[in-house]
């Protein structure tokens, strides 16, 4: 059994771009950064971001190219590809690895800010600021002590 999908949440990196096929369907691509946070061995904070490149097709790339715009956050779930073509300039064969979507999801709009008569209090914004980070364990996991 084999499985291609891919699942990511991120911000886009720049404006979608709309096309059309010869045949008339629409493809908009666009590339999303994932950042992922974590503590080094020696305790200090590390961070790192990825990018990625997707490709949306028919409905949903219209969709995307009307309400999406740089900074927004989205979930992309589809599969990955690789494609290659010969550069015609220097003739030299070139890759490109993209997710291909089969589903986009719009994430909450970028730049609101909770208002002052929001009910969230000090504590609670505290705990949405810790969520952010994952502490992972400093010791290995040995698989056998694992219960099932």
């Amino acid at each position: 059994m084999y499985l291609n999908k891919a699942i990511v949440i991120g911000n886009l990196t720049r404006d979608p771009e709309l096309r059309s096929l010869p045949s008339g369907i629409k493809v908009c691509s666009f590339s999303i950064a994932t950042n992922r946070v974590w503590k080094d061995k020696n305790g200090a904070r590390q961070e790192a971001a990825d990018y990625h490149n997707v490709v949306v097709f028919g409905r949903q790339a219209e969709t995307v190219s009307q309400y999406m715009r740089k900074g927004n956050s989205i979930l992309v779930e589809g599969r990955m590809q690789t494609r290659s073509w010969d550069d015609k300039e220097s003739g030299q064969k070139k890759y490109r690895t993209e997710i291909i979507a089969d589903r986009v999801q719009f994430g909450p709009k970028g730049g609101s800010t909770p208002s002052a008569s929001s009910a969230e209090t000090p504590k609670a914004s505290k705990q949405a600021e810790e969520v952010d980070t994952i502490e992972y364990p400093e010791e290995d996991i040995n698989p056998e002590d694992i219960p099932f």
